[in-house]
């Protein structure tokens, strides 16, 4: 900014220079009159000398007072007014040139040099200007008359000719630029080839030869030549000025590389990165400045860094919680609009929701997308974090509206949405309000998919909940836990006697609790009865002794609770087995469809063979523990019959084995078999629209059933008169897919990727793509939030939401991380300030 004032210095010499000004004028006004020899003679002679001493006083006196207020007023104004000038070209000049990228500019295009950088003026400088010899003539203007690139020939006056290099026509804007004076003038320009631009074809030639011949224009000419020559020698001017700078801006590049490397560190390990203070060797500093403080041990230039923190040579330092905000953002943002960038490139996605509060009572809902990657060499689909949102409202409309605006946001269109993943709850599941209702609203094609893992949970819960005897089995389980986790002593005497696993709680949410609880009971149960009896001998609690043995004795040596624990066991292994395959990020709708099937399978098997292969190994236990192998007779409750009471009705009375045969194990089988197929009536829906797609089945289908099948899966991707597929098209193209079809492909992934190498069967491929788009479960939206508990923690409960998607996102999908070109995200860091620019560029 110019000073208000002028300094000192500037006033002396100002007054200096004003009375020399007025001392070299004194007197001059004598120069314009004659002095006569002869005195006055006659009146008109007196008024003669009388007009030349009034003309001498007066002109003195306005010499005197006009050149004072004259200089003065000049002075100040041209001062004040080149300064202003001055300050904002410069400005301005400044500001577009710090814009300019040297990729996006055309540095040999006249129009751009103006607000060309130094480094840009040293390469244009070293190659000289372009002048296009293929434009013969321009354009004519009103006066008929146009360019010619005679004009860049000059004829000496021996009749030789010789190039005018350095001059440039323009095409776009039909002028003519002298290159050296358009670079090098100082001051203000004198004529338009050093200025806008010279048009006047009329007088082109007479205009060169003019400008050519002036003093100006030769200076600038010289001064291009040396610096071209300084340049190739690399012994320009500014070299030591402009190595120093180079040092010194490769030196905080060094710095914030540093700093971004340790930001994603903390962030990909979930680790806190503030203390109670932000100094430096200071206790409680945090983590990120600990690792500066270790670095700075063994980095000479992160040891400089820090010394010129301590010794206050920097009012900037980079280390403080802003920049670490900033950084973190700046990461997230370049893994989200790769993220979003592959999304769009695939076209047709799915979203998969959850919701949970956080530690600060905030339900939060992640938001994942599912896509195909089509563009890179092998076809994969991929499940990607895109961040949490903050939901108030957790009714279906609610959901859906927070839902929509971030789609909206992040540039995704909801017209290619093909698929809905979320778990049972009725605000998202439901047919009439839920969100997946709402989507259908307003896009059919976005297929709903209940979450497969969510399902197999739910139908545990069907079947320990369907009688009183599984209930009862799951509470003894919860009880052996309870009575050893209670207590120190007690945890270690199980831990002396159940060496290999540890007790597990019952929990009706995580998916693989169930077996988990039962599994230590099962494969130690000698060991956990014997537990439980030193526990009643040792413990001083009455009412713990009390537990214990009966536990001991009554409930796990009894062979009726042997006999259900193998059977619960077998059950919760087979379940668990599929739950795990579900989870898989890449697992799709035919794999899917296939490992239910399977269990559906396993079940009806297990209800003819099951009960007796628990029996069986129940015995062995048995053997071991010292137990009776026999089912106790319970006491028969019989209903008293009334004296009006003329039913005739017998009570059908079982055997022990044939009583828990039928209301124990028969019940669970059935209700598992009847709950499997109602909660996965999905799955059969899309197998009868996407399942000739299936290798296996597309192998044996015949053309009156594929064409029928391609007919329907083009009404089922149809909505406004706009369709995905054709479907005689697709019949045309799977008819032929299926002839070269190798024996090897088995899965839709392959069949795309054989598609995708042939290139042809472009219907298929969208098919194919959309049927590996659907969702199967939410596994990844739990996934991402086992991070929020790490991230926001009770510790850090007052985490902005900004800063907790920004830690998520470099967390959850890291290895977006290892191929970032950090330069231009040191461009983007450094383009927030003028200050930084100078540092970074």
């Amino acid at each position: 900014m110019p000073r208000k004032q002028a300094s000192g210095s500037s006033k002396r010499k100002r007054t200096a220079k004003r009375e020399a000004f007025i001392k070299s004028q004194k007197g001059a006004m004598n120069k314009f009159l004659k002095k006569q020899d002869a005195g006055p003679s006659n009146v008109d002679e007196q008024n003669d000398g009388n007009a030349n001493d009034n003309v001498e006083d007066v002109g003195n006196d306005n010499v005197d007072v006009n050149v004072e207020d004259v200089v003065n007023e000049n002075v100040d104004v041209n001062v004040e007014d080149l300064v202003n000038e001055n300050v904002d070209v410069n400005m301005k000049e400044d500001d577009a040139r710090a814009n300019v990228k040297e990729d996006d500019v055309d540095i040999f295009d006249p129009r751009n040099w103006s607000v060309l950088s130094p480094n840009m003026i040293n390469k244009l400088v070293e190659q000289g200007p372009k002048q296009n010899s293929t434009i013969k003539n321009g354009p004519r203007d009103k006066y008929g008359r146009r360019f010619n690139n005679s004009v860049f020939t000059r004829r000496l006056p021996n009749m030789e000719t010789c190039d005018r290099e350095w001059l440039v026509y323009s095409k776009e804007l039909d002028k003519l630029f002298c290159f050296c004076c358009k670079l090098f003038r100082k001051g203000v320009p004198k004529g338009g080839l050093d200025n806008e631009g010279f048009c006047d074809w009329q007088h082109v030639n007479r205009r060169a030869k003019q400008h050519e011949s002036s003093s100006g224009h030769m200076r600038c000419m010289n001064t291009w030549v040396e610096m071209r020559q300084r340049l190739k020698e690399n012994e320009t001017i500014d070299k030591v000025a402009y190595g120093l700078f180079k040092k010194e801006t490769d030196y905080w590049h060094q710095v914030i590389l540093r700093i971004i490397s340790l930001v994603k560190y903390l962030a990909i390990h979930n680790l806190a990165f503030r203390g109670s203070n932000e100094k430096l060797y200071q206790k409680g500093n945090g983590n990120f400045l600990g690792l500066i403080e270790m670095l700075e041990e063994f980095d000479p230039i992160v040891k400089e860094h820090v010394r010129r923190i301590m010794n206050d040579e920097l009012q900037v330092h980079y280390l403080g919680h802003t920049i670490q905000n900033e950084l973190i953002l700046l990461l997230a943002k370049e893994i989200q609009s790769k993220i979003i960038k592959k999304i769009k490139r695939a076209k047709y996605y799915s979203i998969i929701l959850d919701c949970t509060p956080d530690i600060s009572h905030q339900e939060q809902m992640t938001i994942i997308v599912r896509y195909v990657d089509f563009d890179s060499k092998i076809v994969k689909v991929e499940e990607s974090f895109l961040g949490f949102l903050v939901v108030d409202d957790t009714t279906g409309k609610g959901l859906f509206d927070v839902t929509l605006d971030e789609l909206k946001r992040l540039g995704l269109d909801v017209d290619d949405m093909r698929g809905q993943g979320y778990d049972n709850g009725s605000n998202m599941k439901g047919i009439h309000q839920g969100v997946q209702r709402r989507f259908l609203d307003i896009n059919p094609r976005a297929f709903y998919t209940p979450c497969g893992c969510h399902s197999l949970n739910l139908l545990l819960c069907d079947m320990a909940n369907t009688c009183v005897k599984s209930r009862e089995f799951f509470a003894v389980i919860q009880r052996i836990y309870t009575l050893f986790s209670r207590s120190i002593n007690r945890w270690d005497i199980m831990r002396e006697h159940v060496k290999g696993l540890t007790l597990k709680p019952l929990s009706t949410t995580r998916w693989e609790s169930r077996v988990d609880s039962v599994k230590p009971i099962k494969l130690y149960l000698p060991d956990v009865r014997e537990a439980l009896l030193e526990v009643e001998a040792t413990d001083k609690d009455a009412l713990i002794q009390s537990e214990a043995k009966s536990l001991a004795v009554n409930m796990v040596s009894d062979f009726e609770f042997l006999v259900a624990i193998m059977i619960w066991y077998e059950i919760l292994s087979s379940v668990n087995v599929v739950s795990k395959k579900l989870q898989s990020e890449d697992m799709v709708l035919d794999v899917a469809i296939e490992e239910v099937n399977k269990l559906i399978v396993f079940f009806k098997e297990y209800r003819e063979v099951g009960l007796a292969k628990a029996i069986d190994e129940a015995k062995i236990v048995a053997s071991e523990m010292g137990v009776d192998p026999v089912f106790h007779q319970r006491r028969i409750i019989r209903k008293k019959k009334q004296f009006d009471d003329t039913s005739t009705e017998q009570e059908v009375l079982f055997s022990p084995e044939e009583n828990f045969k039928v209301n124990y194990f028969l019940y669970i089988v059935d209700q598992a078999l009847a709950s499997i197929e109602r909660r996965f009536e999905q799955y059969q829906q899309y197998e009868k629209l996407f399942g000739f797609l299936f290798p296996k089945r597309l192998r044996q289908l015949e053309e009156s059933l594929l064409k029928s099948h391609c007919h329907a899966l083009e009404d089922a991707l149809k909505y406004e008169g706009k369709a995905d597929i054709d479907g005689d098209e697709l019949f045309l193209e799977l008819k032929l897919f299926e002839r070269f079809l190798p024996s090897r492909i088995i899965s839709p992934v392959d069949a795309l990727q054989n598609l995708k190498e042939g290139g042809v069967f472009h219907n298929a491929m969208i098919a194919y793509r959309v049927l590996l788009t659907i969702p199967v479960t939410v596994a990844s939206a739990e996934r991402s939030f086992s991070k929020l508990k790490l991230l926001k923690s009770y510790l850090r409960s007052t985490m902005s939401q900004d800063r907790l998607n920004g830690l998520a996102m470099i967390s959850i999908e890291s290895d977006m991380l290892e191929n970032m070109n950090y330069e231009s995200l040191i461009e983007d860091f450094a383009s927030k300030n003028a200050r930084r620019a100078a540092r970074f560029t």
